[in-house]
């Protein structure tokens, strides 16, 4: 049950194609130095951390974390993304809960659209699952921080994304949005299969503002802080 809880909440945020034109400002991915606090309703918080440009086995590379707790499951992910394509490398997961501890890793192979997932308890493996597609695979995290990245979307704007089960993502409209941090402009994005919406704030910072998902378990996230790192020359 709590994985499917987890997963739910995680459809909410996928990613976007590699071929996507950065704004002005962004590093390799979003902000370098950001931070991001969500609420989720109906009791957790979630902590997302952009770490700018690390080495990765000799690549340099783009690190972010994001770091979730719901009704004592602690989930925290290290996500390793390309510079040049911003498409996923590699991601490493410490999961606790009432079932124990877990560390699972996920390695992206998108020159041949394959992902390998191994699951462990302490130093043994328990299970390991290979994703084979034919495009690119996504991870199921930053979506949002991903659709931050695209220069000024009109209404009807869509991509297709395997995560690793193809959706296709479409911004339904630019809305005012009232949340506890304030009222916004937004792109307010939907899925297909219908899964979860996003909303992102239409200003220069194009905050990823709330996440909701569909269906039975209905988990939203909802911007609590939001924080960066002054900009080189500002």
């Amino acid at each position: 049950m709590f994985k499917k809880i987890i997963l739910t909440l995680m459809t909410l945020l996928i990613t976007l194609p590699y071929f996507l034109v950065l704004r002005e400002g962004f590093g390799a991915f979003g902000y370098p130095g950001e931070r991001i606090v969500y609420t989720i309703s109906p009791l957790g918080i979630a902590e997302f951390n952009n770490l700018g440009v690390v080495d990765l086995q000799g690549e340099r590379v783009n690190l972010v974390t994001l770091k979730t707790q719901i009704f004592g499951f602690k989930d925290t992910e290290r996500i390793y993304i390309d510079l040049s394509t911003l498409l996923p490398i590699r991601v490493e997961r410490d999961v606790s809960g009432w079932v124990g501890k877990e560390y699972l890793t996920e390695e992206y192979d998108n020159k041949n659209f394959t992902l390998t997932v191994e699951k462990f308890k302490g130093n043994k493996k328990v299970g390991k699952y290979v994703f084979k597609k034919d495009s690119p695979i996504h991870n199921a995290v930053i979506l949002p921080f991903y659709l931050r990245t695209v220069s000024d979307p009109e209404i009807g704007w869509s991509f297709t994304a395997n995560i690793p089960d193809k959706y296709e993502i479409k911004l339904v409209a630019i809305e005012e949005i009232k949340i506890p941090a304030g009222t916004f402009q937004a792109y307010h994005f939907t899925s297909m299969p219908n899964r979860f919406e996003i909303w992102i704030s239409k200003d220069e910072f194009r905050i990823p503002l709330k996440l909701q998902g569909m269906g039975g378990f209905g988990y939203t996230f909802i911007i609590k802080e939001h924080t960066l790192q002054q900009r080189q020359g500002k």
